[in-house]
């Protein structure tokens, strides 16, 4: 594709039908997506950009696809914005970055890959972000910063702070760990290396691994505090994204808490965040697949867009994330369940309620119930199903994927979160089910994203129920979910 194609992806070429392919999560129409990129909100429109490869659904020749959205729910392709060129640093990729605003013009800074060697380089728009300028002094950052023992560097969060520019970039350091790279610039083009912003320890385990080598960090403010987000790759192999939040001064973050930013791991990587025109910091994630990839390649799409969260800090300090309230508009058909006792081992199948494209809000009282259990996409007969459930012994919340799927190739190790619901207080869930992907947020604390893919037709079914004690339903309401196109 040449560069600046004013092609936009075609619907023409959308994949077969494929009942794993969700209708409200953003993706395209079909190809490989992957990471966020540039997020940024211009005038009342949002541009949201992603990697992609409009020609497989593999990675590889990846490009920046672009769409935009009033409200952050329905969305519209537009031309790809950045291209690989031939000749140019970018001529094997145009990888992860971000996009600000300079006095005005409207640019991106990217990872641009040749051969393997990735370096920065920068893009402008003159016709308001629809098409892009690659700048011809290009590459900014061609080399690691001497004496450092990197290994790589890839992947661009850029500031204004105190009148001039700053960036992290990701990178490993040998013998060390994960690391964000700081430089600082007065006009963008020219960058200045300072030092690690922060860097992680791959011998230490607890309170959190954090790796090898850290993708596409993030770092802003919050509440009062400052966050680098920043995802665990490590030998090849996606590791979810870790939070770090803390004091920052002298260019140094010094986190005082860390923790995993959700607990589906890697099935919500590189996430990326910005400050919209009501002051929210928003964030999207990447949901990768997790079935073969023959079956990505027959059904010609992969990767899905995480629904927009809105970001906050907890009482202890913990980053956490709410889905935006502009997501209310895609709420169809409701069912509401009146308040009624769970007892022990009796499932209460919801006749009213069932589904593949669906959100959920339970409250469950976990009463004397070792576990409080919520099922989605269940067959009749339970030989495929999802359980949700809150274990009171471990205090844990478990997204089990054991028996979600038929398919013995799909991925189906449990997720688990902690979470302490003490006296007194209920489990409240709210959940979103979009064919193969799930997103479940619990008692405004933890999040946990997932891939399930099950393939009876009548595993539709959804329940609740109390094992080893008895709990109550205090409600639970549900909506059939309309499509975002």
């Amino acid at each position: 594709m040449p560069p600046n194609d004013t092609t936009p992806p075609a619907t023409g070429d959308a994949p077969p039908a494929d009942a794993q392919r969700p209708q409200y999560h953003f993706l395209p129409p079909a190809n490989w997506m992957n990471d966020p990129n540039g997020l940024i909100q211009w005038g009342s429109t949002y541009h949201l950009f992603y990697q992609y490869n409009p020609h497989a659904p593999v990675h590889g020749t990846i490009h920046w696809g672009h769409a935009t959205s009033e409200n952050l729910v329905h969305w519209q392709h537009l031309p790809v914005a950045l291209a690989p060129e031939p000749g140019r640093p970018d001529q094997d990729g145009c990888w992860s970055g971000c996009a600000v605003d300079d006095s005005g013009t409207p640019t991106l800074i990217y990872t641009a890959n040749r051969a393997g060697q990735q370096c920065a380089c920068l893009a402008t728009s003159a016709d308001g972000l629809l098409t892009w300028q690659k700048y011809e002094g290009n590459p900014l950052i061609a080399e690691p910063p001497p004496g450092l023992p990197v290994l790589g560097m890839r992947d661009h969060c850029v500031w204004r702070e105190a009148g001039r520019w700053y960036q992290v970039i990701g990178a490993g350091i040998a013998e060390q760990g994960g690391a964000a790279l700081l430089y600082r610039s007065a006009d963008l083009r020219a960058w200045e290396y300072l030092h690690p912003l922060l860097v992680g320890d791959q011998r230490r385990e607890q309170p959190l691994w954090t790796g090898t080598f850290w993708e596409c960090p993030d770092f802003f403010a919050l509440d009062g505090r400052y966050v680098l987000v920043a995802s665990i790759w490590d030998a090849g192999i996606l590791y979810g994204s870790a939070a770090f939040v803390g004091s920052y001064q002298d260019g140094r973050l010094r986190p005082a808490i860390e923790h995993k930013l959700d607990y589906g791991d890697r099935y919500f990587y590189a996430p990326q965040s910005f400050r919209d025109q009501q002051g929210r910091r928003i964030m999207f994630g990447w949901l990768p697949e997790g079935r073969g990839l023959a079956e990505q390649h027959a059904s010609g799409w992969s990767g899905v867009m995480s629904l927009p969260r809105v970001l906050s800090l907890s009482a202890d300090g913990q980053v956490c994330s709410q889905p935006a309230p502009e997501l209310a508009v895609l709420r169809a058909a409701h069912t509401r369940l009146s308040a009624q006792p769970l007892p022990a081992g009796q499932i209460l199948w919801l006749s009213e309620v069932g589904g593949d494209s669906l959100e959920l809000l339970v409250e469950l009282r976990p009463g004397r119930a070792l576990r409080s259990t919520l099922l989605l996409r269940a067959s009749p007969d339970g030989t495929e199903q999802t359980r949700i459930y809150y274990d009171a012994g471990l205090r844990q919340l478990v997204v089990d994927r054991a028996h979600s799927s038929q398919n013995g190739a799909v991925d189906s190790a449990p997720h688990r979160a902690p979470l302490d619901v003490g006296p007194g207080e209920a489990l409240r869930l709210r959940v979103f089910l979009d064919h193969s992907v799930l997103e479940v947020f619990a008692n405004e604390r933890v999040s946990i994203s997932s891939r399930i893919y099950p393939t009876r037709p009548d595993s539709l079914g959804v329940a609740v129920l109390a094992e080893g004690g008895e709990a109550y339903l205090e409600a639970l309401d549900a909506w059939q979910m309309r499509g975002i196109w």
